[in-house]
């Protein structure tokens, strides 16, 4: 399963800028994640941050979140930023394999 570049840019774009009323993009105020992270939610009710390195954006484990992801959300993500629709238990087991 490969994933898209231009999906991973639009993707970042939607996690770093938010959108002023009057249109001009900004940076988030996610400014404390650290470079080379991004920030994702995950839950399937309450949602829970979790900041992960973007080395896990190439792991095919993790690309099957970001596709499951987009067939939910496309980009209109609820919490403002990428939104994985898992149970917080799975994410944490397969994170953890992947750290290893």
């Amino acid at each position: 399963m490969a994933f898209r570049l231009p999906l991973i840019k639009q993707a970042k774009k939607h996690i770093l800028c938010r959108r002023h009323s009057k249109g001009k993009a900004v940076l988030s105020a996610n400014s404390n994640i650290p470079k080379g992270h991004l920030a994702v939610y995950v839950g399937e009710e309450k949602k829970k941050r979790f900041v992960v390195p973007i080395s896990y954006l190439h792991q095919p484990v993790f690309q099957q979140f970001l596709c499951k992801a987009e067939d939910e959300f496309g980009f209109n993500h609820p919490m403002g930023g990428l939104t994985i629709p898992c149970r917080e238990e799975i994410f944490v087991n397969v994170t953890s394999q992947l750290e290893s």
